[in-house]
């Protein structure tokens, strides 16, 4: 009766998560150039932090006509309502994933797997955590009265 909130909690943060990801992976598909960069709202995933795989020529090295090559490593982007809502109130899990994703850059790993792997279970760990507070407050609260 009292386990409301952590498992309310973590079923909206990851319907927060599943929004905002969901229309970036959408705009990535559409674009037939591959950019070596993913961005996650405002933040920027590389998939191949340690450069293991280089790509060949592009059509402008070999001398081919009406040729572009975009691999922008820094853009401007203004983040939407709902990605700053998430960022904002799951906070320490964006921090964690951050170290994380540091360390496995470090090893070589793909930045984009190692945050879309763990963003999930560390948004659902934390809003689980703050649900379990609020459950046991609500517990307490009605306990005195």
């Amino acid at each position: 009766m009292y386990k409301r909130w952590r498992f309310a909690l973590p079923l909206a943060g990851l319907l927060l998560f599943a929004a905002e990801t969901y229309p970036v992976r959408v705009n990535r598909e559409s674009h037939s150039v591959y950019s070596r960069y993913f961005w996650w709202s405002f933040i920027r995933l590389d998939s191949d932090p340690m450069q293991r795989h280089p790509r060949g020529p592009t059509p402008c090295e070999t001398g081919k006509a009406n040729c572009t090559r975009w691999d922008l490593p820094y853009m401007w982007v203004d983040p939407g309502w709902l990605s700053e809502l998430l960022m904002w109130t799951a906070l320490p899990a964006f921090v964690v994933a951050a170290v994380m994703v540091g360390g496995l850059r470090r090893l070589g790993i793909n930045e984009i797997w190692g945050f879309m792997i763990s963003m999930p279970l560390l948004i659902f760990g934390w809003y689980y955590f703050v649900g379990w507070l609020i459950d046991r407050l609500l517990f307490k609260l009605r306990r005195r009265v």
